[in-house]
Formats: C-alpha cells, structure tokens, sequence
C-alpha cells in the first residue's frame, strides 16, 4: 500500500529523480516552456512555483534557497526577468498542456510553460533578432 507515499517515483532513485527535476526546472525557467512527459511536468510544476515565489520574495537568502535547484544563469533570469512579470499574482504560475501520446512508447507527452508564455510572440521576437 502506498499510505503517504508522496510524489511519483519516475523509474529512478532519490538522488536521480531530484537531480531530473532540478534539470527540468532549469530548463524552463531558461525557455519558459518545456516538452516532457505528464507525470513530468505534474512532478516539476510544485518545484517550479516554489522557485517563483522565491524569486518574488527577492533578496539573497532566497536566492541562495534557489541556487540548489537551479544553475546560477537560470536563478538569475528567474529573479530578474520571471519572478517580476508575476509580483501581482497570487499562485498558479504554469500550467500544463496535453500534447497526446508518443509515437515510440505512447507515453502521454505535454508541455510545461508558464501562464503569461506567447510562443508567437517569442518567435517573432527571435526572427527580429535574426
């Protein structure tokens, strides 16, 4: 029976699944949004709205609380760029998109963003660049 048994154990260890999820985080915060498996993205999605209201708290002792989860460019990004968009915001940073199942596996893909993400608009911005 798994009486209190929290969170999914992903086919890995502890030390594996913490460092899976500390990778994700990074990833998202430096793409803000990521393509992953469901039982994923419903893993990563408590960790990364921890990281965001730290990153709204401010200050150094939460940013260190974030450094050992995410790189030091990703915590960076999340305190300066991220963390403000959301200052008025209450909760309920990303949300979770279902994509379907994968071709190989038919594991249930989905996609991981946060809520104020434009994709077109992100693109655009890129081909600007170019």
């Amino acid at each position: 029976m798994r009486h209190r048994a929290k969170g999914r154990q992903l086919s890995r260890n502890s030390a594996h699944r913490r460092a899976l999820l500390n990778n994700m985080a990074t990833s998202l915060f430096k793409h803000e949004a990521i393509s992953t498996t469901e039982a994923k993205a419903k893993e990563l999605r408590p960790l990364a709205e921890k990281l965001v209201t730290l990153g709204k708290r401010g200050g150094l002792h939460a940013r260190r609380l974030a450094l050992r989860d995410v790189s030091q460019d990703a915590a960076k990004r999340l305190f300066d760029e991220i963390a403000p968009r959301f200052a008025t915001r209450p909760g309920g940073y990303t949300r979770i998109l279902k994509l379907g199942q994968r071709q190989g596996d038919a594991a249930e893909k989905a996609i991981l963003e946060f809520v104020d993400f434009d994709f077109a608009q992100r693109r655009a911005d890129r081909k600007a660049a170019d």
